[in-house]
């Protein structure tokens, strides 16, 4: 199954509906889901916020916000992507993310900034600790007896009593269980501190990657390392991270990659071609195995994407390789993802 999506960023966009416009064009194309970035280095609207509002304006594209888990409360913050998954009728994902800098970190004031291996440990223990929070709320605790005054049947609520190294977390959490058990965990991946977060935890890991060998190289290590952590490897979808701009027609072809093929830029690995050759580098990149799928962001937001659905994926749906409906509801449905169990109806409370 070959898995598509795309980022809606644009800078200095603060109406909902010029993001809402992005979104329903990746939904007609069928993208699995948008992703919107954020972080407090930069002005701009909250992800979260934005992708929420979203939400009943859309009925079938995963919303992927990045939420930051440094400098913030992880208790607060799976709580809001839980509510993102109910408003949303279990289309949330979370891109997790660390904040690095000095800068940023004077805007809490609370601690100086840390080193990337004990951010990203941190926000492996955000992402575990998120899990159990979701999972705190057994999916039938809710029981709204009426005749009793009866809401919540309390021995179906856990205490998940996590101690990590900079935070501990009682619960259970204030949200019930989301619809989708747990909203999709994503990570990027290209760089090393993150990788292994990503292997441990996410359920969908991106790397930004200027050749097939660079991809098929990350998406080995990623499952090897999934494995070793004793998860299932074909259970974490690797997607290729490429910029893409489709505005100057076709470029001559390299051998593997398409028009152009994606070169390495400053700002990450960039295709600029045409639709054609794109279709053609995303259908090679997947029949031969190196990634699950491809992540991408336009250059210039709503030109690109529009010849991505309408050139790109039409191709692609053309030639059987992508879907042209929806077959399930949620985003985890869209990865072929399993919902998960309850670890603590399964296991017994810890």
């Amino acid at each position: 199954m070959l898995h598509l999506s795309a980022a809606v960023d644009q800078p200095s966009a603060y109406d909902a509906a010029s993001y809402l416009t992005l979104a329903r064009l990746a939904e007609r194309g069928g993208l699995d889901f948008v992703t919107l970035e954020d972080s407090f280095a930069r002005p701009g609207p909250d992800a979260l916020a934005v992708l929420a509002r979203l939400a009943p304006a859309t009925s079938r594209i995963g919303l992927v916000p990045t939420v930051t888990t440094t400098h913030t409360e992880p208790f607060h913050v799976q709580a809001a992507v839980a509510t993102l998954d109910w408003v949303s009728r279990g289309r949330a994902g979370w891109r997790i993310d660390v904040s690095g800098s000095e800068g940023e970190a004077r805007l809490f004031g609370r601690r100086q900034a840390a080193p990337a291996d004990a951010l990203w440990q941190e926000a492996g223990e955000v992402a575990d600790v998120a899990a159990k929070l979701w999972d705190s709320w057994e999916d039938d605790a809710e029981i709204r007896d009426v005749p009793t005054g009866r809401f919540i049947d309390r021995d179906k609520l856990h205490h998940v009593d996590f101690r990590g190294t900079s935070f501990s977390v009682k619960g259970p959490s204030i949200v019930p269980r989301p619809p989708q058990g747990h909203p999709v965990r994503m990570v990027d991946a290209t760089d090393g501190p993150a990788r292994r977060t990503a292997a441990r935890y996410a359920d969908v890991a991106l790397v930004r990657a200027a050749s097939a060998h660079q991809a098929a190289a990350a998406r080995d290590q990623l499952r090897s390392m999934a494995a070793d952590f004793g998860r299932r490897p074909d259970q974490l979808r690797v997607l290729a991270g490429l910029l893409v701009d489709l505005g100057d027609g076709e470029h001559a072809a390299e051998p593997g990659h398409g028009g152009g093929g994606p070169r390495q830029t400053p700002q990450g690995p960039l295709y600029r071609g045409g639709p054609v050759d794109l279709a053609e580098l995303i259908a090679t990149w997947h029949g031969e195995g190196i990634v699950d799928g491809f992540h991408l962001t336009p250059v210039e937001p709503l030109r690109d994407l529009e010849r991505l659905v309408n050139g790109t994926v039409a191709l692609l749906q053309h030639r059987g390789l992508f879907r042209t409906f929806y077959p399930g509801s949620s985003l985890r449905e869209h990865l072929g993802l399993a919902r998960p169990a309850n670890q603590y109806a399964t296991t017994g409370e810890r």
